[in-house]
């Protein structure tokens, strides 16, 4: 035998509405001056309704934590957690960050954007070195930054890391180098072992000319026809451009120049018969040293781009 539901209508003393059993069915609005109030209309549904000094209304769970509420006076919910909602149930008209504090510094490799995994509908991060690596396959020759070395009173400076995956040559812009000791020939030298050692027998290289020697077998690709000056005012500064070393043929440094020489004249050169060179037979280059005939680099700045292969 099923027992029928107690219901009641009750009118007056602060409630309008039917108790069902379990259930409570107001059936009027709440007030703005009502201290705490549970209230229906037909367009609104449930309403509930207070006043306190810190919340409005507050939600907790059964062990008395807070879920959520809303601030005194305030038409915002405030979540002690993080909300969940499902995938995709947040549309991109939603989104606002105008009101987002700007980074105020330059973007690195690990600063961190969203993008919509194939266009189907799947939200992930992705890094901004991930970008930088694929505006390279839309940049046909483009030239990306691979690295850049300050130098101050070294032997040598040496660049390795090569990629032909993503660089078919790489270019090297040298920017006052220094020589320690006045009247020096600048000169680069190539590794086939990642930097472990640099090519350096009479025969390593076929060079251009240079005030020391002429043209033929070397230890070394001359980068400038005369000796460099070590005043404050002198050094060398050009670019170079070692083209294709993966590829297992002769590999070619060529590129200019403008450097003061030890009696103070200034000179010029633009590849031709200086500044020029290549290894002596076919081999896969994956390292460059710039060096002076003899003492250290005082100061100077070279910086290493790959020119992109795609």
């Amino acid at each position: 035998m099923t027992k029928a539901r107690d219901t009641a209508n009750i009118v007056g003393g602060g409630f309008s509405g039917t108790i069902a059993g379990a259930t409570m069915e107001p059936t009027g609005d709440t007030a703005a001056g009502d201290n705490a109030a549970i209230g229906f209309t037909a367009a609104e549904g449930l309403i509930l309704t207070g006043q306190g000094s810190t919340g409005d209304v507050t939600i907790k769970n059964d062990a008395d934590a807070l879920v959520a509420h809303v601030p005194t006076g305030t038409t915002g919910v405030t979540f002690a957690g993080t909300p969940t909602f499902p995938d995709g149930s947040i549309a991109v008209a939603d989104l606002d960050i105008d009101g987002g504090t700007d980074i105020n510094a330059a973007l690195v490799d690990a600063d961190l954007m969203i993008v919509d995994d194939g266009a189907g509908g799947t939200n992930r991060k992705a890094t901004m070195a991930r970008l930088a690596t694929y505006m390279g396959t839309k940049i046909g020759g483009g030239l990306e930054f691979i690295s850049s070395t300050d130098i101050s009173n070294a032997a040598t400076a040496s660049f390795t890391g090569f990629d032909s995956s993503k660089y078919d040559s790489y270019v090297f812009t040298l920017g006052n180098i220094l020589p320690q000791t006045d009247d020096q020939l600048f000169q680069g030298l190539l590794s086939v072992d990642d930097g472990s050692n640099y090519l350096s027998a009479s025969d390593s290289y076929v060079k251009g000319d240079d005030a020391a020697s002429g043209a033929g077998d070397a230890a070394f690709i001359s980068l400038a026809y005369r000796g460099i000056g070590n005043a404050t005012n002198e050094g060398f500064s050009g670019e170079y451009s070692l083209i294709c070393p993966h590829l297992n043929t002769t590999t070619y440094l060529t590129g200019f120049g403008l450097y003061t020489r030890a009696d103070g004249e200034v000179e010029g050169h633009i590849g031709g018969a200086y500044a020029l060179g290549k290894t002596k037979v076919a081999t896969i280059v994956d390292g460059i040293q710039f060096k002076f005939a003899s003492g250290n680099i005082v100061s100077g700045t070279i910086t290493m781009y790959g020119r992109v292969n795609s």
